[in-house]
């Protein structure tokens, strides 16, 4: 049996596009040398595809940034902003990635959105209505060319049509339907250039399709692939989908001329039912998405073969394929060192992936699989005793009521309360929490880790850079401190190491946009708070100061969001299990004189359910109230704050409401304030801090520039219910920049104030 992987990790074993892009940006080394590198990358991932036995290699999934931005550019879908900066291609793109400050003008980045329900951002491309969509570039072209100089055959993989029309945003009067033909025009010359160079399969990625779909979005693609497909002659079309079925759609697209589709058997809980229900040419190829690219516990042999069968009962062409990128799980399994055996035996990487489908095409061509040593280890592990359980745990969780999920008294009066116990002016300064993370920060916590530092030493450590970060922000005139986090490593990782249940990894990181790298604990067993984690932090970063200084914790569905679940129990469960082990940590740190705790909910948004009929019975029903188990025992003058950022957010206002916090901090800088008018229709009740600037930029905002936005907030929050702050975190940011940006923004408020 053939083997497809739609996407394969592009940052490297060890982040080397992370680390060469960053000095990059601080002009430590040129274009030429970035390029390199990318190629170095680029070739590494094909040959160990190749070395793996992968028959459908994808290219142009190497990205520097993105590839929602890639195929922006790719399609001449450039504002004119930064355009008119006249730098080179490679600069402009990272203009248009991370904003632009300097001699050739200043530029805020295009915004950046939530990767349907993953962790990944994606960047927004932005079309004007005077701009022409064309094809612009050659680089699906360029990289093929690449792999095939290497004797590699690859698909070229691009993001489909229809879903980069759904995914624009439009600034002027044109919608996307107004941009059909130009679109289309572009991907027909596109066909034509792989026709020349007698490439023989291109992947469309159209993720879009497992949304819901309404009758004009129906017709949209039908309208695009009329046009697009007859120029397709010898070049193969592969239409490939993830992250959930294609119910909507599914009876016309086996119909239409592709040659391949690709359906996802993890997320699409309706996908094999589909074909059951309709069938599947026998003339077309099913790319099946059968080896999970989203998590990283290994395939159950048995399931996954029990399904080839009967998709080849039904006598379908089938090439097994992974469910989606492989960019969402790490690299590679080889440079963990520190997990036992017995833990490693449960897990695959990226490339580790490519070793079960190489597996599982054996299986799937040998009638006596169920006697091959390869199945019988595979059945081995499966019918094993993970030891993942605990008593305790189970026993608390019986006992939770609903009276626990209920906060009194009602959030007006606790917020009339709150204003004067905390006494804070008009228009509370704060930030979201952490402060830059230096060279020296990092050191000290490395040195810690490995022993080159004593637990004292790292603590004074620490201390100090508290003591320096409380002062830093009183000298800056902020209202409400934080005590910086320079103790975290990331804000799931920390809290996940301090909870029972979790694993860690030394080097699996993945991708979360950019340069940005995350390394996502592991959810194994059960999880409980084996002691206080934040407090001792707080009430010392409390006691330097008068001001109110805020805790600061993860919530419970970010931590699970951002780890890699569990997968032989619901996610409700588990998001139970970690709001019952943040309300101990909320209620201690209430206990110690800690007035205001903010529980960051930052990817509430991202696991929503794709499809809305499933929005609440799948998700919010269950991970709303989990939120408020959190916080619901706290006295009414605690103030509770949470934050998110990176999504959208304006159909679910009325659950965020309901999570029933004090106050929320939005992202909402590089949106250009959308989810106002949002807040205004919907009533809502929470005070609430849209962020004025965007941290995810270098570049510094004007006074102007944030008194501007505060005017036309203004126009949307009422004066009593609106907090100023940036939209997110600091901790990426470097020292000088996030000091004149504070400034700037404490000077705004005042001025605001001032204004009356």
């Amino acid at each position: 049996m053939q083997t497809s992987v739609i996407g394969f990790p592009r940052i490297g074993t060890l982040r080397e596009l992370k680390f060469a892009s960053e000095k990059y940006f601080r002009k430590e080394i040129d274009s030429d040398e970035l390029e390199k590198t990318a190629e170095t990358l680029r070739q590494t991932h094909w040959n160990t595809q190749k070395a793996a036995g992968i028959d459908y290699i994808s290219s142009n999934d190497f990205s520097f940034y993105d590839l929602v931005l890639d195929t922006a550019v790719l399609l001449g879908i450039v504002p004119k902003r930064y355009q008119e900066l006249k730098l080179s291609d490679l600069d402009t793109y990272f203009a248009m990635a991370r904003g632009y400050q300097g001699e050739c003008g200043d530029v805020k980045a295009l915004a950046m959105k939530k990767w349907f329900n993953t962790n990944y951002h994606y960047i927004v491309p932005e079309v004007e209505d005077d701009m022409e969509i064309k094809l612009s570039g050659n680089k699906p072209l360029q990289e093929y060319k690449e792999a095939k100089a290497l004797g590699i055959e690859t698909k070229p993989v691009v993001i489909g049509a229809y879903t980069m029309l759904k995914l624009c945003r439009y600034t002027g009067k044109k919608k996307a339907c107004d941009f059909l033909d130009e679109i289309c025009k572009a991907y027909q010359e596109l066909i034509a250039q792989c026709e020349k160079e007698q490439i023989a399969w291109i992947q469309f990625d159209e993720p879009a399709l497992v949304q819901d779909m309404e009758k004009e979005d129906v017709e949209l693609f039908h309208k695009i692939y009329e046009q697009i497909l007859p120029h397709a002659k010898k070049c193969q079309i592969l239409l490939q989908t993830y992250f959930g079925d294609v119910r909507d759609i599914y009876p016309d697209l086996i119909k239409m001329p592709f040659a391949g589709i690709g359906l996802d058997f993890i997320e699409g809980k309706e996908t094999f039912q589909l074909i059951e229900k309709y069938g599947f040419p026998e003339d077309k190829l099913l790319f099946a998405g059968l080896v999970n690219g989203k998590n990283i516990w290994k395939n159950h042999y048995e399931k996954t073969l029990q399904i080839l069968d009967a998709l080849r009962e039904k006598k379908i062409q089938v090439v097994l394929s992974t469910s989606c990128s492989l960019q969402h799980v790490p690299y590679t399994l080889k440079h963990e060192q520190k997990l036992s055996q017995e833990y490693l035996s449960y897990f695959a990487f990226a490339e580790e992936k490519l070793i079960e489908l190489q597996e599982l095409s054996a299986l799937a061509e040998n009638n006596e699989y169920r006697k091959d040593a390869v199945y019988l280890k595979n059945q081995k592990l499966f019918a094993g005793d993970r030891k993942c359980e605990n008593e305790d745990v189970k026993r608390r969780m019986a006992l939770v009521t609903e009276q626990d999920y209920i906060r009194l008294p009602q959030r007006k009066e606790r917020q009339q309360l709150q204003k004067k116990v905390l006494k804070l002016p008009e228009l509370p300064t704060t930030t979201i929490g952490s402060f830059p993370q230096t060279k020296e920060v990092k050191a000290n916590r490395s040195a810690f880790r490995k022993g080159e530092k004593t637990e004292q030493e790292y603590v004074e450590f620490n201390k100090k850079k508290i003591a320096e970060c409380i002062t830093w922000q009183e000298e800056i005139g902020l209202d409400v401190l934080v005590h910086g986090e320079y103790e975290r490593n990331d804000m799931v990782e920390y809290f996940g190491e301090a909870l029972g249940g979790f694993l860690f990894t030394e080097k699996a990181w993945v991708q979360s946009y950019g340069t940005r790298c995350v390394k996502p604990p592991i959810i194994w067993g059960d999880v409980y708070r084996k002691k206080p984690i934040t407090v001792a932090w707080s009430v010392y970063a409390q006691s330097l100061t008068e001001k109110v200084v805020k805790g600061m914790l993860t919530g419970p569905v970010t931590i699970l969001n951002w780890s890699f679940p569990r997968e032989d129990i619901s996610i409700k469960e588990s998001i139970s299990q970690i709001a019952l082990a943040i309300r101990d940590e909320v209620l201690d740190l209430e206990a110690n004189g800690i007035k205001m705790i903010q529980i960051d909910e930052a990817a509430l948004r991202e696991k929503l359910p794709l499809r809305k009929s499933d929005w609440y019975k799948e998700y919010l029903d269950f991970a709303i109230p989990a939120f408020r188990l959190t916080h619901s025992g706290v006295k009414p003058e605690t103030q509770i704050h949470t934050h998110m950022c990176y999504s959208e957010f304006t159909d679910i206002i009325p659950a965020i409401d309901d999570m029933d916090a004090d106050v929320i901090t939005f992202e909402a800088s590089r949106s250009d304030l959308q989810i106002l008018d949002s807040l205004r229709e919907h009533n809502f009740e929470t005070e609430v801090g849209p962020g004025v600037y965007d941290i995810h930029s270098p570049r510094v905002p004007s006074v102007e520039e944030i008194v501007n936005a505060l005017h036309i907030m203004l126009t949307k929050v009422d004066r009593e219910k609106l907090w100023v702050n940036p939209d997110c975190g600091l901790k990426t940011r470097g020292v000088a920049e996030t000091d004149a940006s504070l400034r700037n923004m404490v000077k705004a408020a005042k001025q605001i104030r001032n204004q009356g």
